[in-house]
């Protein structure tokens, strides 16, 4: 049986960039308490023109209970 926990990232401006580095820290902060990285998934800037409009993402990891 696992737990799951799910972590959003999103930059202050609409439209910033995640720094890789800050996904990075956000993913090894996680790992040292246990939490192994299950998914990423964007989320979508509504009514922004335009490719690529990220608003952030939502980070899922899992760990076993027990």
């Amino acid at each position: 049986m696992f737990e799951y926990k799910v972590v959003q990232l999103r930059e202050g401006l609409v439209g910033g960039k995640i720094s890789g580095d800050k996904l990075e820290n956000a993913i090894n902060e996680q790992a040292r308490q246990g939490w192994q990285l299950k998914a990423i998934t964007a989320l979508d800037v509504k009514g922004r023109v335009g490719p690529g409009g990220v608003e952030g993402v939502l980070v899922t990891f899992e760990r076993p209970v027990g």
